[in-house]
């Protein structure tokens, strides 16, 4: 039943493609099929809305890997906003989709009617959508289930913020990612990822910042070895005081930090 989908993995699929499955004869049962990013339902019939290429993973889920940059808002993902405006006890949030999201001053950890966040204009906030569908203004929190802020919240003073296309930001987010274990490699920085193509760094200074930042814009177009060649050449011309001492890894929730040297001296301002 599957076959015809299958062998179409790894290969380029285009918008209006259509995949028929007709039913076994015999008394089997039909194999399920889950359909991801890209790909829509219609009885017997699977139809491509998004040109890309054609993934596969267990239990028969399949997507199409894109690269656009148009972010649509989805229910549970955790993306980086911009405050754009306050409006009574709600918050406007910018998160790059076709409207912004409703951000309450309630949904901070620790938040009451007296202990009110301090959110300016201008923030950065890291936050995930519980409320996501073309019927409802999208609504982000930044608190998990238990209420804990689990790493979301105001965050972005002396980084660097910049736009980069949705399958780069999932190789990212990957786990065991081949291009953040290269980068690793460069210098100590932070950064944060978020599903809806934006990402903040920082490093030492800001040569170190826009260095990552180009590195990781120069990704996208490029094959892993190019991609080790450029960043063994970025290590080995920089020459920074305690470059090659590195501390272990912590990655959460798109948060990425090395912890090799502190960041509380020198923090670069914003370009």
């Amino acid at each position: 039943m599957l076959g015809c989908f299958k062998d179409k993995v790894g290969e380029v699929l285009l918008p209006g493609d259509i995949f028929s499955f007709e039913l076994p004869d015999s008394e089997s049962k039909p194999e399920k099929l889950i359909c991801g990013p890209g790909l829509r339902r219609n009885g017997d019939e699977v139809l491509v809305c998004k040109s890309g290429i054609l993934r596969h993973k267990e239990t028969n889920l399949y997507w199409i890997d894109s690269q656009q940059r148009r972010y649509v808002p989805a229910k549970g993902d955790s993306v980086i906003g911009i405050v754009t405006a306050k409006s009574g006890d709600v918050f406007k949030v910018d998160v790059g989709g076709s409207e912004q999201a409703s951000l309450s001053y309630l949904a901070f950890e620790g938040a009451t009617k007296r202990n009110r966040p301090n959110v300016q204009v201008g923030d950065l906030v890291y936050s995930q959508f519980i409320i996501a569908n073309k019927d409802m203004e999208p609504e982000l929190v930044c608190i998990d289930s238990c209420g804990r802020a689990n790493g979301m919240g105001v965050f972005g003073a002396g980084g660097l913020l910049f736009k980069v296309s949705l399958g780069l930001v999932r190789r990212l987010l990957a786990p065991q990612s081949e291009i953040v274990k290269d980068l690793e490699k460069t210098f100590p920085f932070e950064m944060v990822i978020g599903m809806n193509g934006r990402i903040w760094v920082r490093a030492k200074n800001t040569q170190q910042t826009l260095i990552i930042a180009n590195l990781l814009e120069s990704c996208e177009n490029m094959a892993a070895q190019q991609r080790k060649t450029l960043f063994r050449r970025v290590a080995e011309n920089t020459h920074v005081e305690g470059l090659h001492s590195f501390a272990p890894v912590m990655m959460s929730r798109g948060i990425l930090q090395l912890s090799t040297c502190s960041l509380s001296e020198g923090r670069p301002e914003a370009p």
